[in-house]
């Protein structure tokens, strides 16, 4: 995890930048200190990432979180020529995501659990797209601008992955596991 950086704004909210596909493999190789120092430089507060992964964590006024994912594509992609997909949520939207995801019950093993988040809401079209059978026996359940996953097979096995996702709903996600979501919440809320 970086460091914190950055002072936070009066009337600055919390939200989380979810970058897709960085440090993955040893691909498209991003440098933490490097994403924090671009937030930083784009006026955020409170600047902190989790794992290497592309989770950013930060405080920032809402016309400026709303410019965010835009303005911070086009630095990586001029800095380092990748072009990285953005997806932004508020704390309260994560913390949302957390308590409604329908594939946790009492005494469920959370390891196959994620959530792909998308960059809209899905369309009736779009949703009727989706087919529950393309990857048996993984489940998945659409939730606003979230779909919950349960990789029954394992996430390396499985088919509903963020190429289907883009590909059927005509917008970008981008996927974490159950336990990025709960520790990024747990940043949200200064723990």
């Amino acid at each position: 995890m970086a460091v914190k950086k950055g002072k936070q704004k009066a009337g600055a909210d919390t939200h989380i930048a979810l970058l897709r596909g960085i440090n993955v493999g040893g691909k498209n190789i991003l440098p933490m200190k490097e994403l924090v120092a671009m937030f930083c430089e784009a006026g955020c507060g409170d600047v902190q990432t989790y794992i290497q992964s592309g989770n950013v964590v930060f405080t920032a006024k809402p016309a400026l979180a709303k410019r965010l994912p835009g303005l911070i594509t086009k630095v990586i992609l001029d800095g380092f020529d990748l072009n990285i997909p953005i997806v932004m949520r508020t704390a309260s939207e994560l913390e949302k995501t957390a308590c409604n995801n329908p594939f946790l019950k009492d005494g469920a093993d959370t390891k196959p659990l994620y959530v792909a988040f998308l960059t809209d809401r899905p369309t009736k079209a779009a949703l009727a797209a989706l087919d529950p059978d393309h990857s048996p026996p993984d489940e998945f359940a659409v939730r606003g601008r979230e779909i919950y996953l349960n990789y029954l097979n394992g996430a390396g096995k499985t088919k509903l992955n963020t190429q289907y996702l883009d590909s059927r709903l005509k917008m970008t996600s981008t996927i974490r596991n159950w336990r990025t979501v709960l520790k990024l919440v747990e940043m949200t809320c200064g723990g």
